[in-house]
């Protein structure tokens, strides 16, 4: 070894040295990763930014400071980065009633002033289902969920009452914003709206950027949690749907929402005036 280190030109304390960050770099990578493995084991397909921002203070306590290029890097190596694998299937028809889209020129400052609406289907073995969601558009937390055997109107309507129950007061003029699908256009669903006073907002027709944020919780729910998944009944799917949504609003860290949850930010503002009982949907 002696002489081989002085062929190459270093000393032997230096190879030793060498050795031994490479050997103490392999350790940390090996925590980097059974962090990052435990993370993906309820969040599968959690972005590499989040997690490095969830993991961060974590290592730091292990003694491992790593920037984030160095922890994408160590994601390649191990083969733990995330490719996205979007899916699409036709969930509503263009009904014939039209309102204004008052989502775009509304200015929101705090949770339960305008509530975004979409429906997305779930494939199971027994036949497809399908998820009614309702989503805060400020806090982007998930106020009221329905999964239905069928695209009628009753599963919207579902997850409707489920949000509008979790709630002790609705705030005067909440604004509901869905595209034009028939299931937020029919009578009976619009009759809801206005006995509770929720002002109906709607984009154009077959314009995704009109109600873009309901399209990203319905895209997050399949990729990230495995909803884009078949399942083997519809019970299954309810239960993964359940699991999903509790994921979503409690631990995952939003980019737009500076790295807080959905949750904690709908509970600072419900702790300084109090708008939801307890149900599954409470923040």
């Amino acid at each position: 070894m002696e002489k081989l280190c002085r062929w190459h030109g270093i000393s032997r304390q230096a190879h030793y040295q060498k050795k031994g960050r490479k050997a103490l770099r392999q350790q940390e990578e090996e925590v980097i990763c059974a962090q990052v493995l435990r993370w993906r084991r309820f969040h599968p397909y959690l972005g590499g930014r989040k997690l490095y921002r969830i993991l961060s203070p974590r290592l730091d306590l292990a003694g491992i400071q790593i920037g984030r290029d160095r922890f994408f890097g160590v994601l390649a190596k191990h083969d733990l980065l995330v490719a996205s694998k979007p899916r699409s299937r036709r969930t509503t028809w263009a009904g014939a009633w039209r309102c204004e889209n008052l989502l775009e020129k509304a200015e929101l400052t705090a949770p339960n002033q305008a509530w975004v609406a979409d429906i997305t289907y779930l494939d199971t073995d027994e036949g497809f289902c399908y998820l009614s969601l309702l989503t805060d558009a400020h806090s982007r937390y998930i106020v009221g969920a329905d999964v239905s055997t069928s695209l009628a109107v009753e599963g919207a309507e579902a997850a409707l009452l489920r949000a509008v129950k979790a709630q002790v007061t609705l705030p005067k003029g909440l604004i509901h914003h869905s595209d034009r699908g028939v299931q937020y256009t029919c009578r009976s669903y619009r009759r809801k709206l206005a006995k509770r006073h929720i002002r109906s907002s709607m984009g154009q027709t077959g314009n995704c950027y009109d109600n873009a944020l309901a399209e990203r919780v319905n895209g997050i729910l399949k990729i990230e949690y495995g909803l884009g998944h078949r399942f083997a009944t519809i019970a299954q799917a309810r239960l993964a749907v359940f699991q999903a949504i509790w994921l979503y609003n409690h631990e995952r860290p939003h980019l737009s929402l500076d790295y807080r949850t959905p949750f904690e930010l709908h509970r600072s503002f419900l702790r300084r005036r109090p708008t939801a009982k307890a149900t599954l949907f409470r923040a």
